[in-house]
């Protein structure tokens, strides 16, 4: 029970450790148990292994959080995690390297010939991306030789070692391979060159592709040899091999680029780069066998070195890979994010790293420079964007499908072989065919709105879409509303991206509604991480339309769509999903509907299967089962006992069946309309931002089509003018040059092209752009001649009058004239339309055009679900009208049932509370982090504390059952040394000596009081002992929150006059309770305790006896010796200090038990023996008790006390526990002789005088547990 907890808290302090097991806490731990079993049976007459089953003892042992914190603190959880991380260590001291000549067992290994010899300091070892890496590694070894090179090909990205677990790291075979290739040993430190020689490689080289991702795995090498040898970095040990991302090549010349912003600066530097043939290299497979020789020829300009600066190096990399330093990290990327928008609006190139005389890079230039292009991308790939709700994966699927402009269905797998044809996708196409799957789905839970079509199995709710067929099944198309949410007007003013000299996707879509909100969206980036909720869309669209007539948005809650559960508002920025659940006649439960993101499959498997199993810790609570589910219904009935049913009924039937889930907008995270990531608070913050965005788009689609209108209109006017003039013989272009027929159009008034003339200049780098590709194309058939791809020229006026010279004689008819001076008016008058409308006009007719398809679509998913649009074709036969009536009376059967009483969800004040401790808390952070900048000054954060410590009130005193239980009291408060009648601070007082204990009476009150300025009395009697109808032993109300709150415990005047003891006194500032004459016991006032009453304690007499009397100097030898009673499962650091007490009544027969540490199950043997004189040493009490309560103790003995530090300094005293004989149990007393293992030699000799002052009595004696040696 404790060892179970205490791995728990292990295990979240030790995050990545080696796991743990039960005996290896155990071994830290030393717990004594007190506690009384009703009619114990044992396996002998020695009584050594007790045989009562647990549900049998007769009471019940609950632990608190409490106690378990107080367990917690006492030092044993760090001890746990010192051997943990020595043994961790000491693991992986085995796998570490060593230097030989010759290495065997590591596969794809292609060794350096010096390796591991003298001249292995000289030798470089090259780790290669992927094997196709190392082909050209190898390639370029042709050229510098075998000797000092060695190549080892790394299967992907390294582990993340500084948050891996100790189990990953010793199973990765990657990293096991570089320590043993390099001969790398764990724990030791590489400070010099001559240690460098200890290694089988002295250099080690890193060699990926020129992109973000071989950025990322240059990283995590860094990262690797900085988490288990930082001082590595520090000597020339680490370097890279870059090689070109860009080629540009003119006949002989070519020019190589090593990063894109120097290749964007060279061309926007140099007027004819489009005459440039360009050449991307995307991965080191893409060069050549002779380019590799090239690139290793000329070593000096590729062999880029690490190095060490500052420790703002070893910062920067700790900031990159630590989990502890998410906040630094999205700092950073929003510091760069805001930097490259700055730079861009600036008309600044982007910074890169490599140059042309870069030889040398900084750990911190690498992290800002290069590694943050990974960062960014991998939140761009994560994370959707506010404007058009798409991630770039997304993005270039809907491209391909717009461009494609294909109504017909196409395979998934087609279609992502077209996206990565069409958008220069370059990563792995079994991702991207997931892409495409997932903007197909449509069941509950999915897209509310999917933009393409699923034809197929695209997955449904009962695995979560998991259950998809395979990419070459299925196909898809474009959604009917696909193109009316991106309107193909907007298609013109949208920013597109340049990828391998080609135009891909745009930055971001210009939707009509913002679809972020309307699918949600999920990832987890760099740093970032957002999760958005599906809302509906005609909310939506509501808001959109108050926003254009001037108010404010509303608030609007999660939607999803053919959800038919129940979605509440708990707070500003939290909702709780809740299923549907009905209950038939008085022993059924009906499940009709699961929470949002709770698939059916697994809900069967983790609740309801759980529910059913029987097994003897928990027994089952549901009878039986059915399932009625289809792919988008769910319907359980579960069959169960009524009274468990009543009982599910009072608590909540959702909370029971767990069918309760949250829905928060607290991670609301999307790149707004400049690419930079932001938080976004509220939905209408996102509806704001995106409404302004396309209110401003709409204003320029607004002036683009008026423009295009007015061009279009010019060319139908100049070619019906051209037709009748031809038709009435004014016009004759028969047997003419080219070059004079058109110097008369122009003569005449005709004007080039109008719609390119228009498009050129709203696009003119586009165009550009576009005829760069086509001229690059051409080029790769003819390389020897570069034709040119400028804009037209004035002599090339024969291009621009194409519209009139190119067209047929069949334009020359009378129907073809009349046709095109029609739709010049028609032109005309759609213009004269237009300039009369307002944006915020188009805006609402593309609404309203949305929603009536949205509602046509909607009925047609409807009716393909019910299957009446197969009855209604086959009502005229009669077969089919019959096929389609059995269809839907089996679907009845996943209908709920009409007879069910629906049980509407209530969100508990659990939930509440929780939802509450959350909001708290992170307006604590936020405070925190405000301190924290200001720079409060030290007290700052003590006073808040001690505030709160003081008004919260002690937890009143509980009753517990009747059996006799020591309480512990785990004190841990500041004591004044004038505050003498309070609670003493157990856990850093001294152990008192021992002393005589009397007979153990069944109606005593035994009243403890501690030394150094603490008191602290318990009452032990049957007042205060009452038996609880559940026979729970601890009690959760008997100890307070300030128990547990560790103070340092001042010096008190008893404790500098402990040093003489012959010369000790009493103190005069003691204060001394009056003794009580009555003898029936009775109960003090409570003590104050900082100006609270005391949670557990309060002041009891015995029979008369002050139980508060000062200490003599020094009295004679008493009849009871002070005792130390210990009582924790597992608290062994919590010692109290009695003082002395008055004379008791007349000594009772006594019998003395020696009890095992932590064993509750065995009893020691008894032995008779002889009574003994009056002990020099103190003996012990051991009490061992489950109480989490405070441990009260009682001292009578004359003798001075010692202090903490002066028990541990010496051996320590003889343990005796003494039970009285007015009960029925078996008492027993057993002999000091079986701790002669724990008590020095020394020791023993000074209590053989005590025996003498005992009467005889009845002993027998038995082996005890401590004589095992165990601690």
């Amino acid at each position: 029970m404790i060892v179970k907890q205490l791995i728990d808290i292990v295990k979240k302090r030790n995050k990545g450790g080696m796991d743990l097991k039960n005996h290896q806490v155990k071994n830290h731990l030393w717990v004594f148990v007190n506690c009384l079993i009703v009619n114990p049976t044992f396996d002998s007459q020695t009584k050594e292994h007790m045989t009562l089953q647990v549900k049998n003892f007769g009471s019940k042992c609950t632990l608190t959080e409490k106690f378990i914190t107080a367990v917690s603190k006492c030092g044993v959880v760090e001890a746990v995690l010192s051997w943990a991380k020595f043994k961790a260590q000491t693991q992986l001291q085995k796998q570490s390297g060593k230097k030989a000549s010759k290495l065997k067992g590591v596969p794809k290994l292609e060794d350096a010939n010096d390796a591991g010899t003298k001249n292995s300091v000289d030798c470089t070892l090259i780790l290669t991306e992927g094997d196709s890496a190392k082909s050209l590694a190898v390639s370029g070894l042709g050229v510098v030789g075998r000797d000092k090179f060695g190549v080892f090909p790394l299967r992907g990205k390294l582990l993340n070692v500084r948050e891996a677990t100790h189990k990953q790291i010793l199973e990765n075979a990657e990293i096991n391979n570089i320590v043993k290739i390099v001969g790398l040993q764990y724990r030791k430190k590489y400070e010099t060159m001559e240690d460098l020689k200890s290694l089988r490689y002295g250099r080690l080289m890193i060699m990926t592709d020129q992109d973000q991702d071989g950025s990322h795995i240059k990283g995590l090498i860094i990262n690797f040899i900085h988490h288990n040898w930082p001082s590595l970095l520090k000597l020339p040990f680490l370097e890279e091999f870059i090689t070109p991302i860009v080629k540009a090549t003119k006949g002989k010349e070519e020019i190589s680029f090593y990063s894109l912003p120097e290749f964007e600066e060279w061309k926007d530097a140099t007027r004819n780069w489009n005459k440039y043939r360009i050449k991307y290299y995307k991965g080191l497979g893409t060069s050549t066998s002779k380019e590799a020789k090239e690139y290793f020829q000329n070593m000096k300009r590729h062999r880029i070195l690490f190095k060490y600066e500052d420790n703002n190096d070893d910062e920067h990399i700790e900031m990159a890979f630590s989990k502890k330093c998410v906040d630094q990290r999205k700092e950073w990327l929003t510091n760069w994010m805001v930097e490259s928008k700055r730079r861009k609006e600036a008309g600044l190139a982007e910074e890169y790293l490599y140059e042309k005389n870069t030889r040398a890079v900084t750990y911190k230039d690498f992290v800002n420079k290069e590694l943050v292009l990974f960062s960014n991308m991998d939140n761009e790939r994560s994370i959707a964007s506010a404007i058009d709700g798409l991630k770039p994966g997304s993005r270039k699927v809907l491209f391909t499908c717009l461009k494609r402009n294909d109504k017909r269905e196409i395979k998934v797998a087609q279609l992502a072989g077209s996206v990565a044809e069409h958008s220069a996708y370059h990563h792995g196409e079994m991702s991207l065919m997931s892409t495409i799957v997932n903007l197909a789905q449509n069941y509950v839970g999915s897209n509310n709105i999917n933009l393409l079509q699923p034809i197929g199995q695209f997955g449904t709710r009962l695995q979560g879409g998991k259950d998809a067929a395979s990419a070459r099944y299925i196909f898809t198309m474009l959604s009917p509303l696909a193109r009316l949410i991106f309107h193909p007007h907007d298609d013109p003013l949208l920013t597109y991206n340049r990828d391998d000299n080609q135009k891909i996707e745009p930055v971001w879509y210009m939707p009509i509604i913002p679809m972020v909100l309307v699918n949600g969206a999920e990832g987890i980036g760099t740093g970032w991480m957002t999760k958005i909720p599906n809302h509906n869309p005609r909310e939506v669209v509501e808001n959109i339309k108050r926003m254009i007539r001037g108010e404010d948005p509303v608030p609007m809650k999660p939607w999803y769509k053919n959800f038919i559960g129940h979605i509440e508002k708990i707070s500003e920025q939290k909702f709780i999903s809740s299923g549907e659940v009905g209950i038939i006649g008085h022993n059924k439960v009906e499940i009709t509907e699961l929470p949002v993101g709770v698939w059916t499959q697994n809900y069967k498997e983790s609740v309801l299967e759980s529910m059913i199993t029987d097994t003897e810790k928990s027994p089952a609570i549901i009878s039986d089962y059915k399932e009625y589910n289809t792919d988008t219904t769910v319907k359980f009935v579960v069959t169960m006992n009524p009274e468990k049913l009543q009982k599910a009924e009072n608590d909540g039937v959702h909370k029971f069946f767990k069918l309760h889930s949250s829905l928060g907008l607290t991670s609301m995270c999307a790149f707004d309309k400049d690419c930079v990531l932001r938080k976004y608070e509220t939905t209408q913050q996102i509806l704001r931002e995106f409404y302004a965005v396309r209110l401003e788009f709409y204003g320029k689609r607004k002036d683009y089509l008026e423009g295009m209108l007015g061009a279009e209109a010019a060319k139908l006017t100049n070619q019906a003018r051209f037709i009748v003039e031809k038709c009435d013989g004014n016009l004759r272009i028969e047997n003419r040059k080219k070059t004079e027929m058109i110097k008369e159009l122009v003569k005449r008034g005709y004007n080039s092209d109008p719609v390119k003339a228009w498009k050129l200049v709203q696009d003119r780098e586009s165009v550009l752009l576009d005829e760069a590709q086509q001229a690059a194309e051409e080029t790769e058939e003819d390389e020897t001649s570069p034709p040119s791809t400028s804009a037209p020229s004035k002599d090339d006026d024969n291009l621009d009058y194409d519209y009139l010279l190119g067209m047929s004689f069949w334009h020359l008819t009378l129907e073809k004239k009349n046709e095109l001076l029609r739709k010049k008016d028609e032109k005309c008058a759609e213009l004269d339309i237009l300039k009369k409308k307002s944006p915020s006009d188009l805006w609402l007719e593309d609404l309203e055009v949305f929603l009536e398809k949205l509602s046509e679509v909607e009925e047609k998913e409807r009716l393909d679900e019910l299957g009446e649009e197969s009855g209604k074709k086959g009502s005229k036969g009669g077969k089919l009208a019959i096929g389609a009536k059995k269809r839907t009376q089996m679907a009845s059967d996943s209908m709920p049932s009409p007879a069910a009483r629906r049980i509407m969800p209530v969100i508990d004040a659990e939930m509440l509370k929780k939802e509450e401790k959350i909001i708290a808390a992170k307006e604590n952070k936020g405070k925190r982090a405000e301190k924290k900048k200001k720079g409060e000054g030290e007290g700052g954060e003590d006073e808040p504390k001690k505030e709160k410590k003081e008004r919260k009130p002690a937890a009143p005193k509980k009753k517990t059952d009747g059996l006799k239980q020591t309480k512990l009291k785990f004190e841990k408060k500041l004591v004044d040394d004038d505050e003498e009648d309070e609670d003493g601070n157990l856990s850093d007082s001294p152990p008192p000596p021992p002393r005589t204990v009397s007979k153990r009476q069944a109606a005593a009150n035994i009243s403890f009081k501690y030394d150094s300025g603490d008191e602290y009395e318990h009452s032990d009697g049957e007042n205060s002992l009452k038996t609880s109808p559940t026979h729970e032993i601890f009690s959760d109300e008997s100890m307070s929150d300030d128990e547990f709150v560790p103070k340092k415990k001042k010096e008190s005047p008893k404790k500098a006059a402990k040093k003489p003891p012959a010369a000790k006194k009493e103190p005069a500032a003691k204060k001394e309770p009056a003794a009580k004459k009555e003898p029936a016991v009775k109960k003090a006032p409570a003590k104050k305790n900082n100006g609270t009453a005391s949670s557990s304690s309060d002041i009891v007499t015995i029979d008369g006896s002050s139980t508060a009397k000062p200490i003599a100097a020094k009295r004679a030898a008493a009849k009871k010796k002070p005792v130390i009673e210990f009582s924790d499962e597992s608290n062994d650091d919590i010692f109290s200090e009695p003082e002395e007490q008055k004379k008791p009544r007349a000594a009772a027969k006594k019998k003395t038990v020696i009890l095992s540490d932590g064993s509750n199950d065995e009893d020691s043997e008894p032995e008779e023996r002889k009574p003994r004189a009056a002990a020099l040493k103190p003996k012990r009490k051991y009490s061992s008790s489950d109480s989490d309560d405070a441990f009260k103790s009682q001292s009578t003995s004359s003798k001075p006390q010692k202090s903490f530090d002066d028990l541990f300094a010496e051996p320590y005293p003889k343990k005796t526990t003494v039970y009285d004989d007015d009960d029925d149990d078996d008492d027993f007393k057993m002999s000091d002789q079986s701790d002669d293992n724990f008590i020095p030699e020394t020791k023993k000799k000074s209590r053989a005088k005590s025996s003498a002052r005992k009467p005889p009595t009845k002993k027998i004696k038995a082996k005890s547990p401590f004589s095992s040696g165990s601690d």
